[in-house]
């Protein structure tokens, strides 16, 4: 959550229950608690973590209650991060069970948190002032705060000001081939500096969809853009089904409320691929755009065509090669920069939406969020979810600002376990895998699972917030039961060796035996930072 004002309410904010949370550019003003965590007292605390960067509280008595101390139960719950915080006329800064834990007044928080630390190594029980990040300046405002862009409404304009893309002779009935309208409707939107309007409906295309630099494009109540055909078949030969720019090319684009999405077998698409070189003053945004890739009426990737099937064996040799429907999400590439997502959601289908019953369904898409640049790059309340090698990779990438990184690990693993059913790409650092499952603690523990974030020869590379979370065992939840080793896999995160200037705060897993794996070194074990169902590292670093 970013942007809320709170004027002479009592609690701006009561935190009663989370497993991560964060807050950014919060201003509270004449109030008694700017944020209140401290449910279920210091013997059974329900909030999880919190992170409040880039805020400003005034004339308020207390701006954070907690019921975290050093031997507060659960262990690692109430993990909060202050970074940046503005305190004005505030007299006690944190608020504990047993009195003041920071004083006030009228002074800037730098760093500060309470929780488990690994700086790299731990786990540290702490509760004090903490180093803030290194903060790269292209990932700044000119206060220093980190820069942040809204979604634009286009309200200050007229109706003159806008093409629309059925009146340009797309039909949107997710049945005619609407490449060449489509494209033809975004060259003269942008061409002419007027706004595309993408009119409800889901328009079939069956080359790439290219929107250059200049670009202003909104849709109608989530318009989707869908892939068809042989173009995008082809593994060997990846092609993006909506390419922002070409490479080399710079400029920036505005593009909100759409969705793209693959229909049937598409092996090789990678349904977003981002080139272009925007300025770092005024990037490119994406607001409110998705990947939605199978579970829908006309995608072919449903109950029917994709049904689960715990009681096989599945192989290499016999997975259903109907439902491979895509490569990858969406690839920020090496020569982009300049690019601000915020609410973007890149889900690979779990469930038939259509069914009344939800019915789970198999579909595989091989890579989540490639990001490849030197940035900056911001990624703001984004999530990325069940694809078969990773959620989130940055390989040789640089200068990322993440509030909020949310996966889910692909429900169907370890049958089968990755990397099946895709080929290992070194252009593009893929992951490679090793055994398929461990023995720990009288535990078989699936190993070869998809990655939630993988980190490879990258640098100034900042997460305020995290959630990774496995639930599944070939569709089964048992192994996340609490008090069950968190058995669904055995690693989640990974950090190489050559990778520096990475900064974790609030960190939270579910079903992961080990949470935190650097230089290929198993550093964080769940045991260590229990948190209720989850489990919390609230600091991370590889800068001390």
């Amino acid at each position: 959550m970013r942007n809320l004002t709170f004027n002479n309410v009592v609690v701006a904010i009561n935190q009663i229950w989370d497993w991560s949370f964060t807050y950014k550019n919060i201003k509270v003003n004449n109030c008694q608690i700017a944020i209140n965590m401290a449910s279920g007292g210091s013997g059974a605390q329900s909030v999880g973590s919190v992170t409040l960067v880039d805020s400003t509280i005034t004339n308020t008595r207390v701006a954070l209650n907690t019921s975290h101390s050093l031997n507060s139960q659960p262990p690692a719950a109430g993990s909060l991060i202050l970074e940046n915080v503005q305190l004005n006329n505030v007299p006690i800064a944190v608020s504990g069970p047993s009195g003041t834990q920071l004083n006030g007044g009228t002074t800037k928080i730098t760093g500060w948190g309470d929780g488990h630390s690994y700086t790299p190594k731990g786990p540290n029980n702490f509760l004090g002032s903490i180093t803030p990040v290194s903060r790269p300046s292209s990932l700044l405002a000119s206060d220093g705060s980190y820069y942040e862009a809204s979604k634009p409404s286009y309200a200050q304009y007229s109706s003159s000001n806008f093409i629309s893309a059925r009146s340009s002779g797309a039909t949107g009935n997710g049945r005619t081939d609407d490449t060449a309208a489509l494209q033809k409707a975004i060259n003269n939107a942008a061409s002419s500096g007027k706004i595309l309007f993408v009119d409800h409906g889901t328009y079939l295309v069956t080359s790439t969809i290219y929107i250059p630099a200049g670009s202003k494009i909104i849709g109608e109540s989530y318009s989707v853009i869908m892939s068809a055909g042989s173009f995008f078949n082809d593994p060997s030969s990846p092609r993006p089904v909506v390419q922002v720019g070409k490479s080399g090319e710079s400029g920036r684009i505005a593009w909100s409320e759409m969705i793209v999405s693959t229909q049937g077998q598409q092996q090789g698409a990678v349904l977003i691929e981002y080139n272009l070189v925007s300025p770092a003053g005024s990037p490119s945004g994406i607001w409110d755009v998705h990947t939605r890739i199978g579970g829908f009426a006309g995608s072919n990737l449903q109950r029917s065509q994709c049904p689960k099937t715990p009681d096989t064996t599945v192989t290499q040799s016999n997975y259903n090669a109907n439902c491979v429907a895509a490569y990858m999400s969406m690839h920020i590439t090496k020569g982009a920069t300049g690019l601000y997502l915020e609410n973007v959601w890149l889900w690979t289908a779990d469930h038939d939406v259509e069914d009344s019953g939800l019915t789970q369904i198999t579909v595989y898409t091989g890579r989540g969020l490639l990001d490849e640049s030197s940035g900056p790059v911001w990624l703001v309340g984004t999530g990325v979810e069940h694809h078969v090698l990773y959620q989130y990779q940055f390989a040789n990438a640089a200068n990322v600002f993440a509030a909020m990184l949310q996966t889910e690990t692909p429900y169907f693993q370890p049958n089968p376990s990755a990397p099946v059913p895709f080929a290992y790409n070194s252009a593009l650092n893929d992951p490679q895998f090793g055994p398929t499952s461990i023995s720990d603690g009288g535990f078989t523990i699936p190993y070869a699972n998809a990655w939630g974030l993988r980190i490879v020869n990258s640098k100034n590379l900042h997460v305020y917030g995290a959630g990774f979370y496995s639930f599944f065992n070939n569709y089964s939840t048992t192994c996340s039961n609490q008090g069950n080793n968190e058995i669904c896999q055995d690693q989640i995160v990974s950090i190489d060796s050559a990778s520096s200037g990475i900064t974790v705060y609030n960190l939270n897993t579910v079903g992961t035996h080990q949470m935190i794996t650097l230089g290929g070194n198993n550093i964080a074990y769940y045991g260590d930072n229990l948190d209720g169902f989850v489990d919390t590292v609230a600091w991370f670093t590889t800068s001390n």
